[in-house]
C-alpha cells in the first residue's frame, strides 16, 4: 500500500471454535520489516508462530491485542464480536494509524480511518499475516490455560475447535462455561421419518 502511511493491518483468531474468546490483533509495522518466515498464520506451524511472535512485538511500530469472551459472542454474534475485538485491539495501539487493513469482508467503520477489507490479506500484507500470528499465538495461549481447568475437552490440542474428540467430550460431559451456547455445538441428529 502507501509507503508514507501508517498501516495497522487486523485479523482475529477463534471465529469458527465452539468454546472459548475470539481474538484480534492490530499490528503496524515499519515498511522495512521482512522475515522470510511471515506468512498466514493457518500456513504456519505452532512453533514458527511462536518464533515470530516475539520478532512482529519488537519490530512493530506498535501492535495491540484484545478479545471478546463467548458470554459476548452469544450477545452479540460471532461476526459483531470478531469486529468489535478488532476495534479494541485497534484501541490499544499506541500510534493513530492513517490505514486499517482488515482480512476478510466484513467491517465497521473504525473512528475517521478508512479502511479496506482484503479476503485473505494475511496472504498478501505483512501487517494482516503480522495481526493474524499475533491473534491465533494469544488465543492459543488462552485456550491451553482453559484447557487446564477442562482437560476433558484436549483444549490444548484442539484450541477450542469442532473436532470429533471435543464434539465428543460435549457429548459426555455437557458443556462448560466457556462454550458458545449460540453455536450448533453437536451435529443435528438425522431424523427419522415413519
Amino acid at each position: 500500500m502507501n509507503k508514507s502511511l501508517l498501516e495497522a493491518g487486523c485479523d482475529e483468531a477463534g471465529r469458527g471454535c465452539l468454546a472459548g474468546p475470539v481474538f484480534a490483533a492490530a499490528v503496524i509495522l515499519p515498511n522495512s520489516f521482512s522475515h522470510p518466515l511471515l506468512n498466514d498464520s493457518k500456513k504456519l506451524s505452532e512453533r514458527n508462530r511462536n518464533k515470530l511472535r516475539p520478532i512482529i512485538e519488537k519490530e512493530a511500530i506498535s501492535w495491540g491485542v484484545a478479545h471478546l469472551d463467548n458470554i459476548e459472542i452469544d450477545e452479540i454474534n460471532i461476526l459483531q464480536a470478531s469486529i468489535l475485538s478488532m476495534h479494541k485491539a485497534l484501541d490499544n495501539l499506541k500510534e493513530t494509524p492513517d490505514m486499517i487493513l482488515v482480512d476478510g469482508n466484513k467491517f465497521n467503520k473504525y473512528k475517521n480511518t478508512n479502511h479496506i477489507c482484503v479476503v485473505k490479506g494475511d496472504g498478501e500484507y505483512a501487517s494482516i499475516a503480522a495481526a493474524s500470528i499475533i491473534a491465533k499465538t494469544y488465543r492459543d495461549a488462552w485456550m491451553e490455560f482453559l484447557d487446564a481447568k477442562h482437560p476433558e475437552y484436549q483444549w490444548s490440542k484442539n484450541k477450542g475447535y469442532p473436532t470429533k474428540i471435543h464434539r465428543e467430550a460435549i457429548k459426555k460431559h455437557g458443556i462448560t462455561p466457556f462454550h458458545r451456547k449460540s453455536f450448533q455445538l453437536l451435529p443435528a441428529e438425522p431424523s427419522i421419518i415413519d
